[in-house]
């Protein structure tokens, strides 16, 4: 003999379930909320800086009995962009002002933007490579099939230890929101 559920028995599952949903809820918005923080503090122990804006200048005297090889890297992550350093490799002494330029072609028929997210390797020469300027601190919009030319402006500090003679800054492109055909953001 099976038997129904009474209306008693039916609201009492109906806010048990509403309560589950909620706490759902509020244990989504706490992740949210604290994604941010924890996405800053990863960047801070793996040495990220704020990517989206210059670094600070300083007067710093070059080191000219040393040389450091930059390799310059580009990669597009799944993208249908052509993406490539115009020199794939410089050798600078720590404190010398380096402006290289990066090549970008939207290789498709349809508007796009993206932002170029740096690394670093070895990974501690990121708290010693300083961007001035750089295509990196905004998101880029492309129109269909469109090619610009992004310089990055850069100088290795002479605190980089000595035994780091080669340093790769590597780029990613990934696509982001914001259309908006031809022009930077």
């Amino acid at each position: 003999m099976t038997t129904t559920p009474t209306h008693l028995e039916t609201d009492k599952a109906n806010r048990a379930m509403r309560l589950k949903f909620i706490l759902v809820v509020a244990i989504m918005f706490a992740f949210g909320y604290l994604l941010v923080p924890f996405y800053e503090r990863i960047c801070k122990v793996i040495g990220l800086r704020d990517i989206d804006r210059a670094d600070e200048v300083k007067a710093a005297q070059m080191d000219t009995t040393r040389t450091v090889r930059v390799e310059l890297d580009a990669n597009v992550n799944k993208l249908p962009l052509k993406f490539r350093s115009e020199t794939p490799i410089v050798n600078i002494h720590p404190g010398e002002l380096m402006n290289v330029v990066y090549e970008v072609e939207n290789t498709s028929d349809r508007p796009m933007t993206g932002q170029a997210i740096p690394s670093y390797g070895p990974q501690i020469a990121g708290a010693y490579f300083r961007k001035l300027e750089c295509f990196c601190f905004t998101k880029q919009s492309f129109g269909p099939r469109e090619m610009r030319r992004m310089p990055v402006v850069f100088w290795v500090d002479p605190e980089l230890p000595k035994e780091i003679v080669t340093v790769t800054l590597s780029y990613t492109f990934f696509e982001v929101e914001g259309n908006k055909t031809g022009s930077t953001m």
